[in-house]
């Protein structure tokens, strides 16, 4: 399933060798190539490898096929086991590389592969200006681009079930989060459903109750964080996690089974009202699209953007976001990789999304025909969306697994907060950033 997850902090120190986790070692790409290329032009006999997550195997199948067809030449994808944030990393140690690559396109993740050495500088390719504004922001380190962005980040916001909220006489959606939490409220004594579905089984979405409130923390805060000169202990965030625990859980606002329960149920259970509401990402829709039609989707469940004081939704990348090209020596295969992404995201564009029913990043690029109305209403949301802290921090802690020991008893809201601080310093350490 798609997920914004940091690389694990074992991929630094323990799994990689030092080098592979530097920010400065190693040869550089150099400049970016300039000049278009012919996205159609033969390439009879030319053979790439492209690297893919096991969820994320398919993604791509589209535009491998048209680009075969329309060339000549031979992509193959390989599997890289989960969990694929840290696999990747440590396979490319050993030495090896593929052409292309899938790989989560923001500024905390990027850096774990070492694009500066690895990877091929994309600042000029013609595709670059089509991207939408928010699109356009990803895939940058140190002011170039080494990724294509191929998919809409994830945004963040709730999914809620449309009979539940009208049993409960909800016809205004939440301006809040604690307007949300109120209504969560009301839900539960109007109609004795659970107001929402939280999976502590699968851990990964634990996060977003946190992420949300989130969201007033300033610019500055995320400036001071990434110069060591403020905490993941700061209170806000501590608050939040706080809040999360309290008010939500142990207010009785989740399901009964939140610590076993699974992404698979989360979906379900939106869908058939036994929970009102979901808070996660695109993959939850993503999940529920696999097993109803569009139709039984507008019927049954909306969505809604939610931040801590507005009406605002959050934006999430995850690796089937963002294409990098290797820097592989290899003259003709670093060109066939430049002119996929150009096809890409060129001339095949409209039948990929088409084919994928998924929102367009290109806003001359108009959205295919069938997409629920809830990926519309997040397509709609994303250009006023903040980026969650994968976007903003320069290495993203895996704060959901604290928030897993935390819903079984084994971590309080202030330790959970630590382990956060502890892992950021700790992979920035091991990377070599200054002033930690």
């Amino acid at each position: 399933m798609r997920r914004a997850v940091s690389v694990l902090v074992t991929a630094c120190v323990i799994g990689v060798t030092a080098t592979a986790c530097s920010d400065s070692t190693g040869a550089s790409t150099g400049a970016a190539p300039t000049g278009s290329v012919d996205a159609t032009a033969s390439l009879k006999g030319v053979k790439l490898t492209m690297w893919v997550a096991q969820n994320s195997v398919n993604e791509p199948k589209q535009a491998i096929e048209a680009f075969e067809k329309a060339t000549g030449a031979t992509i193959t994808t390989e599997v890289i086991p989960d969990p694929y944030e840290s696999n990747v990393p440590t396979k490319l140690a050993s030495g090896v590389k593929p052409d292309l690559m899938f790989w989560q396109p923001t500024g905390s993740t990027l850096p774990f592969i070492q694009p500066e050495k690895n990877l091929l500088q994309l600042d000029n390719e013609d595709w670059v200006a089509k991207l939408g504004k928010t699109e356009q922001s990803l895939g940058q380190v140190d002011g170039h681009r080494y990724a294509a962005i191929v998919t809409s980040p994830a945004v963040l916001g709730v999914y809620y079930n449309k009979a539940v909220f009208a049993k409960a006489g909800i016809t205004k959606m939440p301006g809040s989060y604690d307007e949300m939490l109120t209504d969560a409220k009301t839900i539960k004594s109007k109609t004795g459903v659970a107001p929402f579905f939280e999976v502590g089984g699968d851990k990964w979405p634990l996060q977003w109750q946190v992420q949300a409130q989130m969201t007033d923390l300033p610019q500055t805060f995320w400036d001071n964080l990434n110069k060591n000169k403020d905490s993941w202990t700061n209170k806000t965030i501590v608050d939040a996690i706080t809040k999360y625990k309290t008010k939500l859980l142990d207010g009785g606002l989740a399901q009964k089974n939140y610590k076993t329960a699974t992404f698979v149920d989360q979906g379900k259970a939106i869908m058939d009202g036994t929970a009102a509401m979901a808070l996660n990402v695109t993959a939850l829709q993503s999940e529920i699209q696999a097993s109803h039609s569009t139709e039984e989707m507008d019927k049954t469940i909306g969505w809604f953007p939610i931040a801590n004081s507005a009406a605002n939704a959050e934006y999430s990348p995850d690796q089937t976001n963002g294409v990098v090209a290797f820097n592989t020596g290899n003259t003709k295969r670093q060109t066939a990789a430049r002119q996929f992404m150009s096809y890409w995201l060129g001339e095949d564009y409209p039948a990929y999304i088409k084919a994928n029913k998924l929102v367009s990043v290109e806003p001359s690029v108009p959205n295919p025909d069938g997409l629920p109305q809830t990926a519309i209403a997040q397509a709609k949301a994303l250009s006023s969306a903040t980026g969650v802290f994968q976007v903003n921090a320069l290495t993203a802690p895996d704060m959901h697994l604290a928030l897993a020991d935390m819903i079984y008893g084994k971590k309080t809201p202030e330790q959970v907060a630590q382990a956060a601080e502890d892992q950021f310093k700790q992979v920035l350490k091991a990377r070599g950033v200054s002033g930690f």
